[in-house]
């Protein structure tokens, strides 16, 4: 019986950590293709098609009287340049499931961003978040990388753990 709990330990563990790097691979091949892209439009072609975890879509807001209707109006950057994915990932020993979040700055222009601001409800994590990297700031209201700018293609990723996942949604950010 003993071998037994010790078996179905190790087996958990084995999985978990194969679906840990099955989503890291997985998103690595996708920063990995952001690479490839020249223009705007193709990243944003490349994000939309994209499995968003959290359900929620992403517009760009387009002008009919100019060109094909593919020139952004307003800024260079916008809040839909970040995009946030989120997976789960191995539960804490107790048993509470955890879950890796990962920031992606995907301007295709040479545009950082900073002051990113995130709805997140009433995020909180039995797992330690360091709070420079991201941190509830009031309800449905947190900060990103202490506010710092993301430079074009940099991620910021973190884990927390909590019963369920949070809803994650990037809510406004301030370009450079």
């Amino acid at each position: 019986m003993k071998h037994f709990y010790q078996f179905q330990q190790h087996l958990v563990l084995f999985i978990g950590l194969g679906l840990l790097l099955s989503l890291l691979a997985s998103f690595v091949m996708k920063c990995n293709a952001l690479e490839d892209f020249t223009d705007t439009s193709d990243v944003r072609d490349f994000i939309s098609n994209y499995e968003n975890r959290n359900g929620l879509s992403r517009k760009l807001l387009l002008s009919p009287d100019i060109g094909d209707g593919t020139k952004r109006i307003g800024e260079e950057c916008s809040k839909d340049d970040v995009v946030v994915f989120q997976g789960s990932t191995v539960p804490l020993p107790n048993g509470v499931p955890a879950f890796t979040v990962e920031i992606l700055n995907a301007c295709a222009s040479d545009c950082s961003v900073a002051e990113i601001h995130v709805s997140c409800g009433w995020f909180s994590s039995v797992r330690l978040v360091n709070p420079r990297v991201f941190r509830r700031l009031s309800y449905d209201d947190c900060l990103v990388n202490d506010g710092q700018p993301l430079a074009p293609g940099q991620t910021l990723s973190f884990q927390y753990a909590n019963s369920f996942a949070y809803p994650l949604s990037v809510s406004s950010v301030s370009c450079f």
